[in-house]
């Protein structure tokens, strides 16, 4: 693929393939976006996170990047944990720079453990008021295919995401199989889950189809309330960052059974300036 940067020409000449996590020229040049933005949202919306995926190229190159990761640090996690985040700062290490500049992120007035705090003074669960020292927002160093002008974010917590107090437990099971999600900063709904078909060919090299998604029944108006509720203080927090009159976001949170990291709650943010 050709393009340029700068004026620069970019191909495969002039943008050589490196190893570990990719920079935003090699994303260009090797691996260019296999969805539209519409789609991700396809996708986001459908009731089945697993159909966003990682260029497959580059989730090959991810999994040789882990091999030596857990070789240097143990694991995946003591990588993130001792190295990778930054708890309370800046996102100072990734190659794939935000718009969004980190004074946006401001400590909110009452951010000193309130909202049910432990003994060590970290609130009960994840929200707008969380002090910084708990949450690590990056980049997604190893982004899923999402167009170029997309930012994948990452919103990493020490407090869990998923709670009792915003969970009702009628619902407990269809978060632990779909996981949670919503739409910001648009004027207009997020694209019907019934438009998926469409979207499927841009799928075809992972071979998803309809048959092999795994997603709940529609829910009752009832359970979309609460559904609605229990992701209520990430899109409140996503709404915060992300100015909706300057970004339009689309944002998830993995269920259990698709968290590449066990144990460590995180968002994923597609974000595109407007």
């Amino acid at each position: 693929m050709n393009g340029s940067a700068e004026g620069r020409l970019l191909n495969e000449e002039t943008v050589p393939l490196r190893n570990g996590p990719p920079t935003r020229e090699e994303l260009l040049v090797h691996y260019p976006p296999k969805f539209t933005w519409n789609q991700l949202k396809t996708f986001v919306n459908s009731g089945d996170l697993g159909l966003l995926k990682r260029d497959r190229k580059l989730q090959k190159r991810y999994d040789e990047w882990v091999v030596g990761i857990v070789a240097e640090y143990g694991s995946v996690v003591k990588y993130l944990m001792n190295h990778r985040l930054l708890w309370g700062q800046p996102d100072t290490l990734s190659l794939l720079t935000s718009e969004l500049k980190d004074n946006r992120f401001v400590e909110a007035p009452n951010s000193d453990g309130a909202n049910g705090s432990t003994d060590t003074g970290a609130p009960a669960y994840f929200c707008w008021e969380t002090p910084s020292k708990y949450l690590s927002i990056i980049q997604n160093d190893w982004p899923y295919s999402v167009p170029s002008n997309i930012e994948h974010t990452l919103i990493w917590t020490k407090v869990p995401i998923y709670h009792p107090d915003l969970v009702a437990p009628s619902i407990k099971a269809r978060i632990d199989q779909d996981g949670l999600w919503g739409f910001t900063g648009s004027g207009s709904p997020p694209p019907s889950p019934s438009t998926l078909p469409d979207c499927l060919p841009a799928l075809t090299e992972w071979g998803i189809t309809l048959e092999k998604m795994v997603k709940s029944r529609t829910p009752t108006p009832e359970e979309a309330l609460l559904i609605k509720q229990a992701g209520t203080e990430v899109h409140r927090f996503v709404k915060n960052r992300w100015l909706e009159s300057e970004w339009e976001t689309a944002w998830f949170v993995n269920p259990p059974r698709l968290q590449s990291v066990p144990g460590l709650a995180h968002i994923h943010i597609f974000a595109r300036h407007k």
